[in-house]
């Protein structure tokens, strides 16, 4: 920092980077990707680890359908073009709070392979921490409060993942739950014994 002449406020020659935000925070951000069917589980497995985290000092922030879809992304539709902007979207944002040293527990469908790599891309590799909550279509249809698999079917939903649009499972993902087998603290438990190590300051 140095004194322009002249000029009442200071001159910052150096940008605070994330490694400041973290120190801050005595945390290492990390963006957790949660992908899989409607109705996997995924927001409710995230929710538990965001109250866990919470309880242990870690800031961290939940991004689902529910606070993307009404706001920054409340223009688009569920085609595949509008899909792949609403990632991009979510990625970009994601990036902003990991800058701020924040983990960040995103929940989002994202079906396939190519619209996931843009994803890491955006947020980088080495910060992209990819679940994969598996479960078979007939074990979400079970589950689906919402009846979306139903109207789905009834041609009522275009585009619905697992119905009339395909979902390509993750290859190599760091974390996978079946949810079938897996009780919710189960596997809420799975995610916190894999990230904790990697976002716990040391």
């Amino acid at each position: 920092m140095k004194e322009a002449k002249g000029n009442l406020f200071p001159i910052f020659d150096d940008i605070l980077q994330k490694e400041d935000k973290e120190k801050l925070l005595q945390q290492h951000a990390k963006v957790i990707w949660m992908t899989g069917l409607s109705g996997s589980g995924k927001t409710t497995i995230a929710k538990g680890v965001e109250r866990h985290l919470h309880t242990q000092g870690i800031l961290n922030q939940l991004l689902d359908g529910d606070n993307i879809r009404v706001g920054i992304s409340n223009n688009l539709t569920f085609s595949t073009e509008d899909r792949a902007e609403n990632i991009r979207r979510i990625s970009e944002v994601s990036k902003l709070f990991m800058n701020c040293g924040v983990v960040t527990l995103n929940c989002f469908v994202s079906p396939t392979i190519e619209i996931r790599n843009i994803a890491k891309q955006i947020i980088g590799a080495e910060n992209f921490i990819e679940v994969y909550i598996n479960a078979s279509v007939d074990t979400c249809e079970e589950r689906d409060v919402k009846g979306l698999y139903q109207k789905a079917r009834k041609g009522e939903i275009k585009d619905f993942t697992g119905i009339s649009a395909p979902f390509e499972a993750p290859k190599s993902p760091e974390i996978e739950i079946n949810t079938a087998q897996l009780s919710i603290d189960e596997s809420v438990q799975k995610v916190l014994d894999y990230i904790l190590p990697i976002i716990k300051n040391k």
